[in-house]
């Protein structure tokens, strides 16, 4: 019996003839990562998450650090930072309330795919947030199951820089000109709203020119 497939899977299953070809991909999957998948992971600037809320709801992030912020924390176990956004706080509410994920690592040189489902808990234990500098929150993922996924469909993109957005070794990162929106600016919290005025003021949507406007040096202020 398939702890994966239902009737709806089976379905199309069947009329493509690939039943066969579906149950032993599934044979094939992972509690434990191996040492590729370490590399993979620890080397991994980016990944997908996707959660969902109490209602069934799903939603798909993307995630985003310097090369090393998701750890392998345990033989089925991941664990990754939280970092400024936009407040909403839909993977950390997610995850709050029924802890279903499902995590996609994608390399755009190779090409290649990783594929995680599992469940995940908010860190209440402070001890680790020093070893991720900027981090609001940290988050582990015991894992359940393990793909590697066919990347013949993967789009090469070379050359990725890195987001200059991204905390430093300090914690430090460039406060995003989208808080300075006017029609975002009132909502801020105290804090940020100190920041919007230190960098000018708040500005008409119409001039907004993006997290990395054109002649932007890149180096930002803190």
């Amino acid at each position: 019996m398939s702890k994966l497939y239902g009737d709806g899977h089976r379905l199309f299953q069947d009329q493509h003839d690939t039943r066969r070809l579906a149950d032993r991909l599934e044979s094939m999957a992972r509690a434990e990562f191996d040492q590729s998948d370490r590399e993979f992971i620890a080397g991994a600037a980016m990944f997908f998450l996707s959660s969902v809320d109490g209602h069934g709801m799903p939603t798909v992030s993307y995630k985003g650090g310097s090369p090393g912020f998701v750890r392998v924390t345990a033989p089925d176990e991941v664990t990754f930072p939280v970092y400024d956004g936009n407040g909403m706080f839909l993977s950390l509410g997610n995850i709050a309330s029924t802890g279903q994920v499902g995590l996609l690592f994608i390399d755009f040189e190779k090409p290649r795919r990783l594929r995680l489902q599992g469940t995940a808990r908010v860190l209440t234990d402070d001890s680790m947030a020093r070893d991720y500098p900027g981090a609001q929150h940290l988050i582990a993922v015991t894992v359940s199951s393990i793909y590697v996924n066919c990347g013949r469909y993967i789009h090469k993109t070379g050359g990725l820089q890195h987001s200059r957005h991204v905390p430093d070794q300090n914690g430090r990162q460039p406060f995003p000109l989208w808080k300075r929106i006017d029609k975002i600016a009132d909502s801020l919290s105290d804090g940020d709203r100190r920041e919007v005025m230190k960098a000018g003021g708040p500005i008409a949507i119409e001039l907004y020119p993006g997290e990395d406007p054109p002649g932007d040096s890149g180096t930002g202020a803190y």
